[in-house]
């Protein structure tokens, strides 16, 4: 059997392929702390990303968003924290549910920032979360 060792432009690493898109800093999120679950500080930066990836003013139903918002109302109601629904549930495949994506920008991490901190009360933003991450994707896109 011979194999195609041919590629595409895009498989071959052209520049593009270097870029760490929303989608992509999500799924980092499910990898870096996907056994948080998911609260209003979450969705708020879910949010911020998703909005931010679809260039859309408004949320997806059935997107990224809507379901980290039933997964944190479901969270507030359940007592036991191994029931409740983690960022890894929501965010693993992030690319795959999000209508659109796109290279991650350092205003899109300020964006994510902002909604991340203006919806905790009593912490700063997550080291492992989604803010962080799409912060770290901004940083190494932009070097």
């Amino acid at each position: 059997m011979e194999i195609d060792q041919t590629k595409s432009t895009a498989e071959a690493g052209d520049d593009d392929d270097d870029v760490v898109t929303i989608g992509e800093a999500l799924e980092a999120t499910a990898l870096s702390a996907g056994n948080k679950p998911i609260d209003k500080s979450d969705v708020a930066a879910i949010q911020a990303a998703e909005v931010r990836a679809t260039g859309l003013d408004h949320l997806v139903p059935g997107g990224v968003t809507a379901e980290a918002e039933s997964a944190a109302a479901y969270n507030m109601k359940t007592t036991r924290d191994d029931e409740k629904t983690t960022l890894a549930d929501v965010l693993t495949d992030a690319s795959e549910k999000l209508v659109g994506d796109k290279e991650v920008t350092t205003e899109d991490a300020q964006r994510v920032i902002y909604a991340e901190l203006r919806n905790n009360d009593d912490q700063p933003t997550n080291p492992a979360g989604v803010a962080a991450n799409v912060a770290a994707a901004a940083r190494l896109n932009h070097n």
